[in-house]
This record gives structure tokens, C-alpha cells and sequence, in this order.
């Protein structure tokens, strides 16, 4: 395989994996009792959400590993400010795009935020669709190392099948189970594994079976409205803005980077493309997203499924969860 930065090759990786930063991230399961509403892009969790933290008090997390970014509210469908004023909201816009993010790290972050909101006698609602992020709350990460930024930046520069070459030497299992499309999550399989000296997989033998009191819900839409929802979402972000967002980020972390329209929208503004195949593209990578996430959470047993077309109201299933 051809050099990487720094004289670092993927063979030497193979070979002699990394030894620092092999302390554990936070991975103790939360005892914070949150409620968890998640679901494919473009569903209406948000929305839900909100409904719930006016119906009990509640104050909403997010869990989407782009909405933590600043800069990048409608390029990433963040809260509208009317809903930070009407109630509180945390871990929206709190990174700069330069800076890297993973599933430890969000652990960390959102660990004690959950903490403060409970011991504030309130309901911390977490909301997204970040299928890792979510599971570090809910099953713990089985202790994975921390990221590190130079093996990172080694693993950005290898093409996708050179990844893959990698995952299915490292860890079999990781290599049949994450889609090939999913790139984020196949890199970072392939860094943990290194890291750890082990196949990531094995990390997550926790994941087997569900932590007694989790509670949540997966809000669904018929297929058709969902990707009609997604079209006019990709349609409003470059009206509304998207195009301006993206221009003034003068630099972007591997994270950051991967957001949905950041890489439509830079060759929108290459004149590779015009804005209606802009949004097109755009649309059509958030379906093919929204995908993987149904899949993910379909495998989630613990989660009640909320047909976001029919009843009940937010307020029926506040009440039916024990939330008001």
C-alpha cells in the first residue's frame, strides 16, 4: 500500500499497532433514566422531541454527530431558535468543524449534561439519529481507546476498498456486518481495532442483551412520504442558507467533513453541478443514510416503534410512557 503522512504505512500499522492513549473512555452505562427518541433523518424526531420536553418538562440532548457542530445549523437541520428559547436543549453547536468527534468522546460529553438534568428533578429526552452515539448511552462502549489524530488522518487517506482490505483482516466480523457504503463506521472499526489490539467486534459483546429500564421510541414514516420529506429538507437547506454555511468553514475535522451536503454543496460551488442535481444529490444520500439507520434500528428490541402518521398524539405517549 502506498506511503501515508508522516512515513507512516498501514503495513506498519498492521504490524505494530499503537500503544498510547489506550485508556478507557467513559463507558459506564447511564443510570440517568433518559428517554430515547430516535429514527431515520427527515422522520420528524426533532419535532417529536420538542413535544415531549413541553409536555413533562423535559430538556432535549441531541445524539446526531453533526448537530454538534457550530456553524452548520441548516446544513445539519438543527433546532430553530424559537425551540432553544422555548425549552432547554444541550449539546447543539458546541464543536468547532475543525474539531474531531466519535462515539467516546460524545460519551464524555453528554454523560454529565444527563447527570445535571436529572439531578434536577427533569427528564433528559436524547434525540437523534446517531446509531454508535446512541448505543455508547444505552449499552456502554465495551471500553474502545481513544481516538488518535494521527492514526486518524493516516486512515482518511485510504480509498475505500483499501479500508475494507483492512477491516477484513482486522475484524471478520466488522467487515460482514457494516456496510461497505458506511465508511465512518468501517474506519473507525478499523482504528479501534488497531488501537485496541483486538478486533473491534469484540468490544461490544455487551451489546448482546438490553440493560434493564431503557425506554424509547423509534419514529417511522411509509417510505414514500419519508423520502418525499428528505427532497423538500435537501430543497429548503440551499434555499435557506446551506450554501453560505459551508463556505465560510475555512476548515473541516474528518467528522465535520462527512455531514451530509458538505461534500454536494463544495462541488456545487466548483460548478461541477447546478442546484437542482445539488439538492438531488443531496437527497439521495440522505435516503440512502436513512436506510442504514432503519436497519440499525430495527435491531434495537428494546425500542417501541411510533408510526409518525397515525396516533397517538406526543402527549398520549408522554402519558403512556410515564413521562407526565
Amino acid at each position: 500500500m502506498n506511503g501515508l503522512r508522516s512515513g507512516v504505512t498501514i503495513g506498519s500499522l498492521l504490524c505494530n499497532p499503537p500503544s498510547e492513549g489506550l485508556r478507557s473512555s467513559v463507558s459506564a452505562l447511564c443510570p440517568y433514566r433518559p428517554f430515547y427518541v430516535t429514527g431515520p433523518t427527515g422522520s420528524g424526531k426533532s419535532d417529536l422531541a420538542l413535544e415531549l420536553a413541553r409536555i413533562t418538562g423535559g430538556e432535549v440532548v441531541n445524539a446526531d454527530a453533526f448537530q454538534l457542530y457550530r456553524g452548520l445549523p441548516i446544513l445539519t437541520a438543527c433546532p430553530s431558535p424559537q425551540a432553544y428559547h422555548e425549552v432547554p436543549h444541550h449539546l447543539y453547536e458546541i464543536l468547532g468543524p475543525e474539531e474531531s468527534c466519535d462515539a467516546g468522546r460524545y460519551l464524555a460529553l453528554a454523560t454529565p449534561v444527563l447527570a445535571e438534568i436529572s439531578a434536577r428533578g427533569r427528564v433528559p429526552i436524547v434525540v437523534g439519529g446517531s446509531g454508535l452515539y446512541l448505543k455508547a448511552l444505552t449499552h456502554g462502549l465495551g471500553e474502545p481507546p481513544p481516538s488518535q489524530a494521527a492514526l486518524r488522518g493516516c486512515l482518511d487517506q485510504l480509498s475505500r476498498g483499501e479500508l475494507s482490505q483492512i477491516l477484513a483482516r482486522l475484524d471478520p466480523v466488522s467487515a460482514a456486518t457494516i456496510e461497505p457504503a458506511n465508511r465512518r463506521y468501517r474506519q473507525r472499526a478499523v482504528e479501534i481495532s488497531l488501537l485496541a489490539r483486538r478486533p473491534a467486534s469484540t468490544l461490544r459483546e455487551a451489546w448482546t442483551s438490553d440493560p434493564v429500564g431503557l425506554r424509547g421510541i423509534v419514529v417511522t414514516r411509509k417510505r414514500d412520504e419519508l423520502h418525499a420529506r428528505i427532497l423538500r429538507r435537501a430543497q429548503a437547506m440551499l434555499e435557506g442558507g446551506a450554501i453560505a454555511e459551508v463556505t465560510a468553514i475555512a476548515a473541516w475535522s474528518g467528522t465535520a467533513s462527512k455531514a451530509i451536503g458538505v461534500r454536494e454543496i463544495q462541488a456545487l460551488l466548483r460548478g461541477e453541478m447546478d442546484r437542482e442535481a445539488c439538492a438531488l444529490a443531496i437527497a439521495i444520500a440522505t435516503r440512502q443514510y436513512a436506510k442504514r439507520q432503519r436497519t440499525w434500528f430495527r435491531r434495537e428490541q428494546w425500542l417501541t416503534t411510533w408510526d409518525a402518521d397515525l396516533p397517538p398524539t406526543a402527549k398520549e405517549i408522554a402519558r403512556l410512557i410515564g413521562l407526565s
